[in-house]
């Protein structure tokens, strides 16, 4: 079976000239091109994806002529609040670190919350930070702050103040019963909360976070006033090349399987990266009023930062389309890694190797380095 942009085809020839070659023929667009290849052998299926010319993906909306106006805006009435923070040492000095939870209130939506660790007996001006973003979804644990995931980044390449941060504002280590109400009350579809309202669209509460956030953590003494790492997966992808977009101290992002890219595709008939807004109920007018400027495909051109970019050319909630059409207006140097049997969850056990030594080794290596 063909897959070509999200809709199945008929290959104009297809032959199997041994057990492991695939030969065909189809006219191929002048543009841009995806495809998924899908073979079955006894009750195995077997998938992989290509895009070709990748670098002629465009975003879907054109790019609001405020948008740098409304973004420094919104800075600006952030910064007009001076900082409430509440810290707790989670971990006494131990091993040449400490390790704090943190909550920052944020004008306009909840509060920063999570973990802050970094190394001991360091001089002033000589740590890069480094912020971990976490992947959609409430009560999992992959939704979670965690001091852990904290002291693990603080301990990369020569030492690093960490900050992991829930997407939310959630409190931390709270017993399940508080993770399960807020996903069944609060944070219910959140993703779909404002989709034609800008002022109250969810994503811009998030993007506010992470602003709050970068400007919390950039003023500790121990930042070097160069190195900002943001890393995350799926929506904590999206998060991380927003916050290059938002803020221009952010200066290498890593991102995997990113959501959030390209959500106008749906307009010009091609796949929109997660959530898919444009396909959810509401206003279409005030979708295509708000939604331009929150799309990371729109926010990247506003960055510098150097990107390591992991695409699943299979992936079919982020699909490679919409994030290359979000990296392609970064200005920064790009490293990207397409991974043709990749879905969004790696599905495909039989890869799992091949995959940890050309895809997570170098993309683990890019992270010490860069923090070295």
């Amino acid at each position: 079976k063909l897959q070509q942009n999200g809709e199945t085809k008929q290959p104009k020839e297809l032959v199997c000239t041994t057990d492991s070659m695939l030969l065909f023929e189809y006219p191929v667009g002048t543009i841009s091109e995806s495809f998924l290849f899908e073979v079955e052998s006894k009750g195995t299926v077997y998938s992989l994806g290509m895009v070709m010319n990748p670098e002629a993906v465009r975003p879907g909306f054109e790019r609001p002529q405020d948008l740098d106006a409304y973004w420094d805006r919104q800075k600006d009435q952030l910064r007009k609040t001076p900082f409430s923070v509440q810290l707790e040492n989670v971990i006494p000095v131990s091993d040449g670190y400490e390790c704090f939870e943190v909550c920052i209130e944020c004008p306009g939506t909840e509060s920063v919350r999570g973990y802050i660790a970094r190394p001991k007996g360091r001089t002033n001006g000589s740590l890069p930070i480094v912020i971990n973003f976490h992947a959609a979804g409430v009560k999992g644990d992959w939704c979670r702050s965690k001091s852990s995931i904290a002291l693990d980044l603080a301990k990369r390449g020569n030492g690093a103040i960490a900050f992991d941060m829930n997407a939310h504002g959630m409190l931390n280590e709270q017993p399940e019963a508080y993770y399960e109400a807020l996903e069944e009350g609060l944070l219910k579809d959140y993703y779909q909360k404002g989709v034609d309202d800008l002022e109250n669209n969810y994503f811009k509460g998030m993007y506010l976070r992470l602003l709050r956030a970068i400007d919390y953590v950039t003023g500790d003494s121990l930042w070097d006033g160069k190195r900002i790492l943001t890393i995350g997966e799926s929506q904590g992808g999206g998060q991380a090349l927003a916050a290059a977009g938002l803020d221009e101290r952010v200066s290498a992002v890593v991102a995997i399987v990113p959501a959030m890219c390209d959500w106008g595709a749906a307009i010009p008939d091609t796949e929109s990266g997660w959530p898919q807004p444009m396909t959810m109920t509401g206003d279409e007018t005030g979708k295509t009023r708000t939604l331009p400027y929150l799309d990371v495909a729109q926010l990247l051109s506003r960055s510098d930062a150097e990107l390591f970019v992991e695409i699943g050319l299979i992936d079919r909630i982020c699909p490679p389309t919409s994030i290359f059409a979000a990296i392609n207006g970064n200005n920064g140097p790009k490293n990207i890694l397409s991974v043709p049997y990749r879905t969004h969850h790696l599905e495909q056990p039989a890869y799992q190797k091949l995959w940890e030594e050309q895809v997570y080794k170098p993309r683990e290596q890019f992270i010490d380095d860069y923090l070295r």
